[in-house]
């Protein structure tokens, strides 16, 4: 069983920067792909990013391309999404997630992930 615990949340101004950061426990972290998604009030959770188990392949949602940036520590067993330019569109909890993956897929659908964390909050002020 996986436990996933996110961190790095917190009120930020438009244009500014969040690191997320999930620590994984419990599993193999280098045999499992993982993603990032987030869900705003009143909407569905959508896919943010994800990262193939071997942090060869990486996927992004249209709206946070060029803008996010997803990486792995296989060492530290932890899973990051750097957050530059943000903006107010970007507020929602924020939630990382993982699966048995193959060394070169990323999955985006929520469906695809077996464990998931509790979420951290992030909020972009205009």
């Amino acid at each position: 069983q996986v436990q996933l615990v996110e961190s790095g949340g917190g009120l930020v101004q438009a244009g500014g920067s969040l690191r997320l950061s999930c620590a994984a426990s419990g599993g193999t972290f280098r045999t499992y792909a993982m993603g990032w998604f987030r869900q705003a009030p009143g909407k569905e959770r959508e896919f943010v990013a994800a990262i193939s188990r071997s942090g060869s392949t990486v996927g992004y949602a249209d709206s946070v391309k060029g803008r996010f940036t997803i990486s792995k520590d296989d060492g530290r067993n932890t899973l990051y999404l750097q957050m530059n330019s943000l903006e107010p569109e970007d507020t929602a909890v924020y939630y990382c997630s993982a699966r048995p993956g193959g060394a070169l897929n990323y999955y985006s659908s929520t469906n695809a992930y077996s464990y998931w964390g509790q979420g951290t909050q992030v909020t972009v002020s205009s």
